[in-house]
């Protein structure tokens, strides 16, 4: 089986926001510990983009609208909201899948 080519992964000013809020709130609330271990498992998560980005489904929210460019990864309860762009893998959001994403992701995606 061929490899492929390799993408580059790429932070938005938006995901890396995401990451430090991330960071700051779990080491506020739990430790500094646990705020490294879930900060390397998103890093990871992101990295592993670079073979096969296309592996990453539609967020259910933007195909209800029709929105097909964007796909997600997870780490559980975070969701990786990314596009792919020729040979790069953009990472817009980081975001809690907890959370309103229906609003989230029109709020940061479709302005």
């Amino acid at each position: 089986m061929s490899r492929g080519r390799r993408h580059s992964v790429l932070l938005t000013e938006g995901a890396k926001a995401d990451l430090q809020d991330i960071y700051r709130t779990i080491a506020g609330q739990e430790s500094v510990a646990r705020a490294d271990a879930v900060l390397r498992n998103l890093e990871d998560a992101g990295a592993s983009l670079a073979q096969l980005p296309e592996r990453g489904n539609i967020p259910k929210e933007l195909r209800a609208l029709g929105v097909s460019e964007f796909r997600e990864t997870h780490v559980a309860p975070y969701r990786i909201i990314y596009r792919i762009l020729a040979q790069r893998v953009f990472i817009h959001c980081v975001l809690d899948g907890r959370r309103d994403m229906q609003s989230l992701l029109q709020r940061r995606l479709l302005r």
